[in-house]
């Protein structure tokens, strides 16, 4: 086993809660022979006197964990990322990053900010706002949840009518922060969604995920059939995904899409993560409408984009973690 450049007992925290997802990564630093610890979000608890004696912190909370019985852990993360950021604990996607993730409005209030393309949307704190908050909205519209992932919680109504009949009858969820998003449905030129990943504030790779266009689960890790129709070999890929019609292929977006991605990001906190856009089939205009702290790789990525995505990331994750312990000590130098 080779040598690791993290000290023993200053491991590498891998703060998680998908029980499948994150295999490939920890299988990629245990390879490596990288001291980590394990941190189940979902059971978790701190005491705010104490500073973890961590090298590095990687966040991979999700914020679809209230879809598998853990929504106590999306707000507590809160917490003990603002903990870590005020003990001086280095956090890749901390605490700037989750409130992003955990906010679609957030999202799109940056993007405005950026001046970027996205869908037309309203925010709302009360299902009986959205009829109002659709006014001028192109139909279809989608109503989603400010806390999401993985298509959780999004609806579709192709006009007012069904809209306003949802609200009447107190058939409309606005999720676990009761707010959310009244937002133009886009058409997806050729049925398909681009999303573009980055590992240290840089792109690594996009891919394109083709989808009948009846789901909002797009979650790259499920999807296990290439375009030409291969069937790919992962550990972690959902079972129903060929059922769902769901297919990828590696891409390489245009120059002017990654310098948008890299200022997306950058912009968020967000070190590892990634940005989805679409081409609307009505306008050709592109739409950036989903910006990730959670970057789940495509599924048997060396078959799809030429490499292992986990790699440069566990490298990213081990100079880091060797910067942030060089500059500790650095510090504590300075403060003998």
């Amino acid at each position: 086993m080779p040598r690791s450049p993290i000290p023993a007992d200053r491991p590498i925290a891998i703060y998680y809660e998908h029980p499948e997802w994150f295999k490939p990564l920890f299988a990629e630093l245990e390879r490596r022979g990288t001291p980590i610890v394990r941190i189940d979000a979902a059971r978790h608890h701190f005491d705010p006197a104490e500073t973890p004696h961590y090298s590095l912190v990687f966040n991979r909370m999700s914020p679809s964990a209230y879809n598998r019985g853990a929504a106590n852990a999306i707000f507590s993360t809160r917490a003990w990322l603002a903990h870590l950021a005020l003990h001086g604990v280095r956090v890749v996607n901390g605490h700037e990053a989750w409130l992003a993730e955990t906010s679609k409005a957030a999202q799109l209030s940056l993007l405005s900010r950026l001046g970027l393309p996205y869908p037309a949307a309203r925010v709302i704190n009360h299902p009986a706002e959205a009829p109002a908050a659709a006014a001028g909205l192109r139909f279809p519209i989608v109503i989603k949840p400010n806390v999401g992932g993985s298509g959780a919680g999004v609806r579709r109504f192709d006009s007012p009518e069904s809209l306003a009949d949802a609200v009447r009858d107190g058939d409309l969820s606005l999720g676990i922060d009761s707010t959310a998003l009244v937002q133009e449905f886009i058409t997806a030129e050729e049925g398909r969604i681009v999303r573009v990943e980055t590992v240290g504030g840089k792109v690594i790779y996009g891919i394109r995920v083709y989808t009948p266009g009846n789901t909002f689960d797009l979650c790259p890790a499920d999807v296990c059939q290439r375009v030409d129709g291969t069937a790919l070999d992962a550990q972690i890929c959902a079972v129903d995904a060929p059922a769902r019609g769901l297919r990828v292929e590696g891409y390489t977006p245009p120059v002017d899409v990654v310098a948008d991605v890299e200022r997306i990001t950058a912009a968020a906190g967000i070190e590892v993560g990634g940005v989805e856009y679409l081409v609307d089939v009505r306008d050709g205009q592109r739409y950036y409408y989903d910006v990730n702290a959670l970057s789940n790789f495509v599924a048997d990525a060396r078959n799809v984009v030429g490499f292992d995505p986990f790699v440069t990331l566990a490298d990213y994750l081990e100079r880091e973690a060797v910067a942030a312990l060089s500059t500790a000590r650095g510090g504590a130098r300075e403060a003998a």
